[in-house]
């Protein structure tokens, strides 16, 4: 009698272990992926109240529920290993990219910095030019004479440079002569002279419109006695910078 209620019980435990185990087959194919974890443990259970309801009886269901939800466990746990391997992955071509990223940007910022510094020193060297050209910008004639002399033309063409240099500086050009001629002469005379000098910065590449010429004879004497050599120095044409401010201002 008690063997026949013992295979009873283990048919009934098979029975409703495959009941168990249909049910939770439908349900897998509804779940969401947010429930895949513990489905695994339940398919695990199942699997071990089969082995062990076959093997051991109801004893043997129960520790095969327990065998079972360590399986089905693991196999959720290599999963998660899996996933957490890829996302890691992943976050290591992107912090590599980042580490590009951040050695580009600091190799840019060095020639950032590298080209700064050249234009500092750029325009030092303009500055310092300009200082230079600014001691010695009158430029001497004989007397009687509008012809440029050769030992002017280095510092003519070193100002031609400077304006090449710098878009926002003109250049003031005025014409002078000595107190000696007639007052018509002399003023024909500086008009010739500050004209000679603007042809000759225009034929070195100098706009023309950048250039202001004009001309007063013996008006403006650089000292009140006259002498020879007084007169030397009064044979000129001065030659002053204006920035581009103050040419707008000045016509206004």
């Amino acid at each position: 009698m008690t063997v026949g209620n013992n295979k009873m019980n283990k048919q009934l435990i098979a029975a409703l272990v495959m009941s168990s185990l249909t049910f939770s087959n439908m349900g897998y194919a509804s779940d969401t992926e947010n429930q895949r974890e513990h489905h695994e443990e339940l398919i695990g259970v199942g699997s071990g109240i089969v082995l062990g309801a076959v093997v051991g009886g109801p004893i043997g269901a129960i520790i095969g529920a327990f065998t079972g939800g360590i399986i089905g466990k693991s196999v959720g746990d290599d999963t998660e290993i899996e996933s957490q391997q890829v996302k890691l992955s992943e976050q290591e071509t992107t912090i590599h990219q980042l580490n590009e990223d951040n050695q580009s940007l600091a190799l840019i910022s060095n020639q950032y910095e590298s080209v700064q510094d050249e234009l500092a020193e750029l325009k030092l060297a303009r500055q310092q030019k300009l200082t230079e050209l600014e001691l010695g910008l009158n430029i001497q004639f004989k007397t009687g004479s509008s012809q440029l002399e050769t030992h002017f033309q280095p510092q003519l063409d070193e100002l031609a440079s400077a304006l090449q240099m710098s878009d926002d500086l003109r250049l003031d050009l005025t014409g002078y002569a000595d107190r000696r001629g007639e007052s018509t002469y002399n003023q024909a005379l500086s008009e010739q002279r500050v004209a000679e000098v603007k042809n000759y910065l225009v034929s070195k590449g100098v706009n023309e419109q950048r250039l202001t010429a004009s001309a007063y004879g013996a008006s403006a004497p650089i000292t009140v006695e006259q002498s020879f050599e007084n007169d030397f120095f009064d044979r000129r044409v001065t030659i002053k910078f204006v920035s581009q401010d103050t040419a707008i201002a000045a016509n206004h």
